[in-house]
Order: structure tokens, then C-alpha cells, then sequence
């Protein structure tokens, strides 16, 4: 599993024109999901989410993490994250789980997430999503389980 984080001062998600998730300040996690992953790579990936170390200390440093934070968790599913674009120009595919092996470790992601901390949102996997983001940095990583 990949995950595509933006530390953010808010983020939302809108499926036809209805908001389905927003968070203040916190993370922005673009997630995907990959073939051959598992639990035990959601387990993985969530654990990183949850203590990268992102967010400023006092002396402006990056040693604290989302929970050290007090920041909420966008949860956001994104097939194109795992597209092979090394040939060609246009995006192969091949690499990502199918759609139904997907959304089912998407949603085992987010219910572990929301088990381990509050402060959970996430898109509609599947959908026409509008992402709106004010980044905060701007600080972006790509995590991997």
C-alpha cells in the first residue's frame, strides 16, 4: 500500500456537490492499494500515518506526529497512486488491486484508523471525488508499507 500525505491547515472531499469528509489541520492521505497487499499492509501503513514524525515542535522542528498534533486524518482512496508510469505515456494500471480487493482493504484501513484515534474522515471509495486542500508547508511524503 502507498499513501500520498499532505500535511494540511484543512482539507475536504465533495461527491456531486455533498461534502463526505473534512478535517482542520492534520494529514491529507492519498491511498493506494496495490496487488498482493494485505491487512497486515493497511496495519502497516496506518501505523506510519498515525506517527510520522510531520508536524513542527516548538523549536520549529519536525518531531511531532498527527496524534502529538492533535490533527485529524483524511482518508482519501487513489488508484492512480499505484500506476506504473515508467514507459510510454500513458499510466498502466496493472500494479493496482482490483476494484473490489481495494475498496475492501480501503475500508479495513479506515475502520482501523478510526479504532486507533478520533479524528477520522474519508472520501467514497469508487467515486467522482473533489479534493480541496490548503497545504501546510508545503510538506508532502510518499509512504510505503
Amino acid at each position: 500500500m502507498k499513501a500520498l500525505i499532505q500535511r494540511v491547515k484543512s482539507a475536504s472531499v465533495t461527491v456531486e456537490g455533498n461534502s463526505v469528509g473534512a478535517i482542520d489541520h492534520g494529514l491529507l492521505a492519498l491511498v493506494g492499494v496495490e496487488k498482493g497487499d494485505s491487512e497486515v499492509d493497511a496495519d502497516k501503513l496506518l501505523h506510519k500515518l498515525l506517527h510520522y514524525r510531520v508536524f513542527s515542535d516548538k523549536a520549529g522542528k519536525m518531531n511531532h506526529n498527527l496524534q502529538q498534533a492533535q490533527g485529524g486524518l483524511l482518508l482519501v482512496s487513489q488508484f492512480t497512486l499505484v500506476a506504473d508510469t515508467r514507459k510510454g505515456l500513458r499510466p498502466s494500471f496493472s500494479s493496482a488491486a482490483p476494484p473490489d480487493e481495494g475498496e475492501r482493504l480501503f475500508n479495513y484501513l479506515v475502520s482501523q484508523a478510526r479504532a486507533a484515534w478520533p479524528h477520522i474522515a474519508e472520501g467514497q471509495f469508487g467515486a467522482d471525488m473533489q479534493v480541496a486542500l490548503v497545504n501546510d508547508g508545503p510538506v508532502t511524503f510518499l509512504l510505503e508499507s
